[in-house]
């Protein structure tokens, strides 16, 4: 991933702009006595290296630079653009990010720039050639970061230079104006444009707003940070070539952003990601995260660029992490891919918006729970640089689809209930907890060798993704399919005929009418399972009732069925069911697949294989127990036949097939 590097990778984002040059040598010292081995360096710096127009100061970063060269510590180098500075945006008031309802947003915080302004992309374009042209070559420097977080805070600007941009994607997008109109079904509410100059960027309107234009405005506004991104990528490529250039996604928080599409612009693809610290079950939606970030990389090995030691105060309550959670959080993310372990920051400011989120380096210094955890995770790393570069063995396909998040969480959709992430989110928990390892697919790519393919969530679907889905079941697959899924294509388009429109042929059966439910309420299913938010008036054309409604509005309805289709199996659930009242579904569907859970792990206890290594994470306040052999490589011990695994602590072993 990183050649330069002989190891896995340790560190993280460091800003030594905001500390006085005597504080530098120290860093360096303690870094080395962490075991850190890689930091991001300048990712906000902009304004100190240049203090004003054309005005450039190279000097504290030649020094900081030298500094970390000659401790032994590579650098991932990256580019000032996600924070213009002051005297930019004074300069250039049109390049100012402009909210939907016309408000102008504030100088003196980051990403507060329309991405379709000329003057922020000729100036992004001027620093990052200055910084490559100067560093190209530097003996630190292993790895180029273009920006930060693009699509984060507010990724859509409504200013009249976006809007004029988003009528030049759309141009190029249809050509003409009669193929638009035909996409965005203009005939309804008297829309039909004559003119471009009619079309603006979506906005508040008094009934309501055209799906299709709001779903294109998305795919504009992505589109816009990808080219600001291409173009910093291809100036650090010209001038430094032979070193990766890579950006920090957020998978899978951000929704503005198809990552799909970006993963093949970035030379290694590298995620950040933040415990949601209130949710009782983040250890489960942190594996979600890893697994979907190597999904992305196309199953290679990832970086995990940004997470927290302990506190993330952007948060609505700052919850310390507990004993033994950045040691685990940090070995789950290697366990499902990561050959980077990355934190934001190495030492804690003093001063600014984030002051109160966690470090390697807290406020108290080395006297700390925090630092001896992190120089013990260090210590730990360094004995696990051989499972470095190895694949994740996963044993069941989901889909996911960005496209298909934007557009059924659009206004006019038949309940304010339907969320993609909480059904992605409610299937992936049942497989996580039943020890099966996730890879996931994008639609249209989805003939993925593994038997099952769960598919929690698809309202959005194009022809050439229904015919892949089709064939992945005809040639032998299992498929899961939840409800409101088929229902419209590319241009949020109902497809002809009943529902669910595309997967029709695949499901066998059609759906006479949506039946949703009423806030609060529930159903139940004839096997005891209990369902709330949606139900379906559902006829089997050839699928076989599995469970049916005993009650509501679809009572008697069947609520899942299974259709044999060529070779394959189709299962399709047409209520909102969460929990274990899934497990019957997956079960059936496991059988179908050929599939068979490890009976041996107790809850709580999450197990991976990675190449020959078999990664065991004990979220339980209890020792357990699990048959295995190999060798141990935290305590550096064998194991023959019976491997412990500490209350709130991590195993790795090298297992027998390795040799």
């Amino acid at each position: 991933m990183l050649p330069r590097l002989d190891r896995i990778a340790f560190g993280g984002d460091y800003n030594p702009e905001q500390w006085p040059p005597e504080v530098w040598v120290e860093d360096v010292a303690l870094m080395r006595e962490a075991g850190v081995n890689l930091v991001t360096v300048g990712v906000f710096a902009w304004a100190e290296l240049e203090p004003a127009p054309g005005e450039l100061r190279f000097g504290w970063l030649d020094h900081v630079l030298d500094l970390l060269a000659e401790g032994g510590i590579a650098v991932d180098l990256a580019t000032p653009t996600a924070a213009p500075p002051p005297w930019f945006s004074r300069r250039h008031p049109d390049s100012r990010l402009v909210g939907e309802a016309g408000e102008v947003f504030a100088i003196g915080s980051r990403q507060s720039f329309c991405p379709s302004s000329p003057a922020y992309r000729t100036a992004a374009a001027r620093i990052t050639e200055e910084l490559a042209r100067r560093y190209a070559g530097h003996p630190a420097i292993v790895l180029w970061h273009a920006h930060n977080e693009y699509g984060g805070a507010n990724p859509y600007c409504h200013c009249p230079v976006s809007a004029a941009a988003f009528r030049d994607w759309l141009r190029e997008r249809y050509g003409d104006l009669d193929a638009l109109n035909a996409a965005w079904g203009t005939t309804f509410w008297s829309q039909r444009y004559g003119d471009w100059a009619e079309i603006g960027v979506p906005g508040p309107t008094p009934a309501g707003e055209n799906p299709a234009q709001r779903l294109d405005f998305m795919r504009f506004s992505a589109d816009e940070h990808l080219a600001n991104f291409r173009a910093e990528r291809d100036i650090l490529r010209r001038l430094s070539p032979g070193v990766p250039v890579t950006t920090n996604f957020m998978v899978p928080t951000c929704k503005t952003i198809d990552y799909w599409r970006w993963a093949s612009e970035v030379d290694v693809v590298a995620n950040d990601h933040y415990l949601r610290a209130e949710r009782t079950d983040n250890h489960v939606e942190l594996a979600m995260a890893a697994d979907l970030t190597r999904s992305v990389a196309g199953g290679a090995p990832w970086m995990l660029l940004e997470h927290s030691t302990s506190a993330v105060n952007w948060q609505q309550r700052n919850l310390a992490k507990g004993p033994g959670e950045l040691r685990r959080n940090s070995l789950t993310h290697l366990a499902r891919g990561a050959d980077a372990v990355m934190f934001f920051q190495w030492r804690a400011s003093r001063f600014g918006m984030e002051k109160f989120h966690s470090a390697m380096l807290p406020q108290g210094g080395t006297d700390t729970g925090v630092w001896r955890d992190v120089v013990a995770l260090g210590a730990a790393l360094g004995a696990l640089s051989e499972v470095r570069g190895s694949r994740v063995a996963a044993d069941v396909g989901m889909v996911w689809d960005w496209e298909s998040w934007w557009a059924v969480e659009l206004a006019g959709r038949p309940s304010a209930d339907l969320d993609y992430r909480e059904r992605v989110e409610a299937y992936y928990d049942r497989l996580w907890r039943a020890n099966l390892t996730v890879d996931f697919v994008r639609p249209g790519g989805a003939e993925t060798t593994l038997p099952l393919l769960v598919v929690p969530s698809l309202y959005l679907v194009t022809a050439e993704a229904a015919a892949s889905l089709s064939r992945y079941v005809e040639d032998g697959g299992t498929l899961v399919v939840s409800y409101f899924s088929g229902i419209v294509d590319a241009n949020d388009r109902v497809h002809p005929g009943p529902y669910p429109g595309a997967l029709r042929e695949v499901l066998g059966l059609t759906v006479e009418e949506f039946r949703p439910l009423h806030a609060g309420e529930s159903v139940t299913l004839d096997n005891g399972a209990v369902a709330d938010v949606w139900t379906e008036l559902l006829h089997p054309r050839g699928a076989e009732t599995v469970y049916s409604y005993v009650d509501g509005p679809a009572a008697g309805s069947p609520a899942v069925t299974r259709h044999a289709f060529g070779a394959g199996v189709a299962w399709y659930v047409s209520t909102r069911l969460r929990g274990e009242h899934l497990d019957p579904i997956l079960t059936g569907a496991c059988a179908d697949a050929g599939i068979s859970p490890r009976q041996d792990v107790p809850p709580g206890l999450e197990l991976v294989r990675r190449g020959d290594h078999l990664i065991a994470v004990n979220h339980t306040g209890t020792d357990v127990e699990l048959a295995a052999t190999g060798t141990e490589l935290l305590t550096d011990t064998p194991c023959s036949g019976r491997l412990v695994v500490p209350a709130l602590d991590v195993r790795v072993l090298r297992t027998e097939s390795a040799g």
